[in-house]
């Protein structure tokens, strides 16, 4: 009788055991598209239609501007290659810290786990959704800053909403990233082709003597990488979720390789497209360059630019906001 009890008590327990394994397990509902549009999606915020004044001032010249761009998403592309290799080796969600365990221990892999749960993640999140609110808010104040409080609680409801989306389910969380990834591609596709437009029409003139001008100082290159690569930050998202896609080992190298260059060549066009309207010093009298573009191109369309410019906000909000989690 008591062995019988035994054996029934060990039975449930392995049954208890199984189902809290089963509860614990990430659902794989993540697809290559998916991917790809979390990595573009958190990439592109308000970097591109912010940073390409701060490498300007530091470069002084056209050339070398396009080149630190170039430069930087290579430099992205590199280690997102590397962080896929680590992905397809060690399958679990968590980004940095499953490989720091495996590689160095628990201590540091807790210390990071600590500092970017207290300290990277939730302010990253909070700047995002600031810019977010400062763009959806500059149009009600015509001519003037809008207040500071109306800001704070523009972006204190969006990361209230934004969070209640993914605490809700994956699926609703990747469809909002998926939406409006696609709406930030529409603005970034609009300012392309119009820019190519203009140059194709003989718009050449800002490119002439590109190099002129150029104080190549370690300094200043330091500086423009810095603001440049502020742009690129989020290239290392998709690997937070790695659990979560669908057939890790070819979804998670592929969305990199199709993601990474493919916001390169948006972020180069983009440049070229703005030099294009505007020289270099106008450039980097523009409080916000997007905006000072479609005022002279799209208007009186122009009111799309800072519109579109929020959607990118709180897509990549809406991104880091889901990687951060796991």
């Amino acid at each position: 009788m008591e062995e019988t009890s035994l054996r029934k008590r060990r039975e449930d327990e392995k049954s208890i055991q199984s189902i809290e394994h089963k509860t614990t397990n990430l659902q794989k509902e993540l697809g290559l598209f998916s991917g790809i549009c979390i990595i573009v999606g958190t990439i592109i915020g308000s970097g591109i239609f912010i940073s390409p004044k701060s490498v300007l001032s530091n470069m002084e010249a056209v050339g070398p501007c396009l080149i630190i761009w170039a430069a930087c998403g290579t430099l992205a592309t590199l280690g997102a290659l590397c962080f896929a290799e680590l992905g397809t080796m060690i399958t679990k969600s968590g980004g940095e810290y499953p490989y720091l365990m495996e590689a160095f221990g628990p201590i540091p892999a807790f210390l990071f786990s600590w500092t970017s749960l207290f300290v990277i993640k939730p302010s990253s999140f909070a700047i995002i959704c600031l810019s977010f609110s400062e763009y959806v808010s500059a149009p009600f104040y015509s001519g003037c800053n809008p207040p500071q409080v109306v800001i704070k609680l523009l972006a204190a409801a969006a990361i209230l909403l934004i969070t209640t989306v993914n605490a809700l389910s994956v699926r609703l969380g990747s469809y909002v990233q998926n939406v409006f990834t696609a709406a930030k591609m529409v603005i970034v596709v609009v300012i392309i082709i119009s820019g190519l437009v203009l140059l194709a029409q003989g718009n050449t003139r800002n490119f002439e003597n590109s190099f002129e001008g150029t104080k190549l100082s370690l300094g200043a290159i330091g500086l423009a990488f810095y603001n440049g690569l502020w742009a690129y930050d989020g290239w290392n998202q998709l690997n937070y979720i790695t659990e979560e896609l669908r057939n890790p080992f070819r979804n998670l190298p592929l969305a990199i390789i199709i993601g990474i260059p493919l916001v390169t060549g948006c972020y180069i066009l983009m440049n070229v497209s703005y030099f294009t309207v505007m020289t270099a010093t106008e450039l980097l009298q523009s409080q916000a360059v997007a905006v000072t573009f479609g005022d002279r191109v799209l208007y009186p369309a122009s009111w799309v630019v800072p519109l579109f410019v929020a959607f990118s906000t709180i897509g990549a909000a809406n991104g880091t906001c889901f990687t951060a989690g796991r």
